[in-house]
């Protein structure tokens, strides 16, 4: 009998162990879920990270077009608005983003002109911008925006003078790159050294030479074996999982390597706004490079006059489309948010997306990693009536710079 014994009791403590590693599993996993959603109840993105110009390309954006899209930073919602489409409905489950994007909106439409929009958005330390609120913006913005805006933070200021500052440096993702910097600092490194670069190749020299040792350091690879090193970035646990699986395994190190290195060294840096938030942690002066698509002189006719075509919903995507009618949507903006998605959830987004899409309707969106989130989880049935636009779709994912994501995607719509 005592040489059974261990043939009997074997598989059983087996079982026990494995459900006790799944257990811990499971607990790190869930408590990772509620710091991440801790964290994502407040504002997340001051700007968006996703490149305009690049989406309206994939679009095709034209007028009399029906957009819906989610909301984030509010930047390109404002810069689809240049090419003056019939009405954009804006989704938003977080409310500071509702109330951003509808303070936007406010000041594109109220601000005396194009300068005084840029010193609210684009500049930072104009004082006058919390002023210029209240004067103009304040009376013609909803009870409860303008509730929100005049609201108290913990230090006692109000919302608005955050604007008075440097606003992109507020947020999740503003400290997340306060913290890269500080990071950065503590090995001798000064991240907006870059921004000096006149040239493509003096940006590899200095990516080269002083960012890319970085990510060989201990303590940033310790740091980057945690899936809440990226809360900062709204990369939720699932999508961090999305990346691990493009690294060796240990750490997420390198993968984040080669998404800085595209931000650093595949564009001109004048022409890379995205570039300097991440390295300056602001917007280039007029002498110094492109604001954002939305902030450009030549497009602000054009986006105050069709300010009045958005509506902002706080809202998920999936219940707007359930409100509206069959074929009444002609393109639709989805940035990541499927990488946060379980299967039911793609699969319900995506039957009220079939609905509600018109003729030849298409679908843009983003990944962490580099295939398509449709693969092998959307239903057959759903996924038939689409034809993926895989060559248009690397195309323009590589000219994509906001460089932070693995896959660009567009779906049409069949007949």
């Amino acid at each position: 009998m005592t040489d059974l014994a261990p043939e009997t009791e074997l598989p059983r403590s087996s079982k026990i162990a494995e459900a006790l590693l799944r257990h811990r599993a499971l607990s790190r996993d869930g408590l990772s879920e509620r710091l991440f959603g801790m964290l994502f109840s407040g504002l997340v993105y001051p700007q968006i990270w996703e490149d305009p110009e690049v989406d309206m390309a994939a679009m095709e954006l034209g007028e009399g077009h029906r957009l819906v899209t989610i909301g984030s930073g509010g930047c390109n919602m404002l810069a689809y608005l240049s090419r003056s489409p019939e009405r954009i409905d804006v989704v938003d489950l977080n409310p500071h983003h509702v109330a951003l994007n509808r303070l936007k909106l406010g000041a594109f439409r109220h601000l005396p002109d194009h300068a005084a929009v840029v010193r609210m958005f684009g500049t930072a330390g104009m004082r006058t911008n919390s002023c210029n609120f209240d004067r103009f913006i304040a009376p013609n913005l909803d009870a409860e925006s303008r509730g929100y805006w005049n609201g108290r933070r913990l230090d006692g200021r109000r919302r608005i003078t955050a604007f008075d500052r440097n606003f992109c440096r507020t947020g999740l993702l503003g400290r997340f790159i306060a913290a890269g910097h500080l990071l950065a600092s503590l090995h001798g490194v000064r991240l907006d050294g870059i921004t000096r670069a006149k040239t493509l190749s003096e940006q590899r020299h200095y990516f080269d030479t002083h960012i890319a040792p970085l990510f060989d350091k201990p303590l940033v690879r310790w740091i980057t074996r945690r899936k809440s090193s990226l809360f900062g970035l709204g990369i939720p646990p699932q999508q961090y999982d999305e990346l691990a699986s493009l690294s060796d395994g240990e750490s997420i190190a390198p993968v984040l390597k080669s998404r800085l290195e595209k931000l650093a060294c595949d564009f001109p840096i004048a022409e890379n706004w995205f570039a300097w938030q991440a390295f300056a942690r602001r917007y280039p002066s007029p002498d110094e490079g492109r604001l954002p698509t939305y902030l450009a002189r030549e497009n602000y006719d054009a986006i105050r006059t069709n300010a009045g075509r958005v509506a902002v919903h706080h809202a998920s995507f999936t219940e707007l489309l359930a409100s509206k009618p069959a074929a009444s949507v002609d393109r639709f903006v989805l940035l990541d948010a499927q990488d946060w998605m379980n299967d039911r959830q793609i699969n319900a987004l995506w039957s009220e997306i079939t609905r509600t899409a018109a003729p030849g309707a298409r679908v843009i969106f983003r990944t962490a990693a580099e295939r398509s989130v449709l693969d092998g989880r959307l239903s057959p049935a759903l996924l038939d009536q689409w034809h993926y636009l895989a060559e248009r779709s690397r195309e323009l994912g590589t000219c994509d710079r906001s460089a932070i994501y693995g896959g660009f995607h567009i779906y049409e719509r069949k007949g």
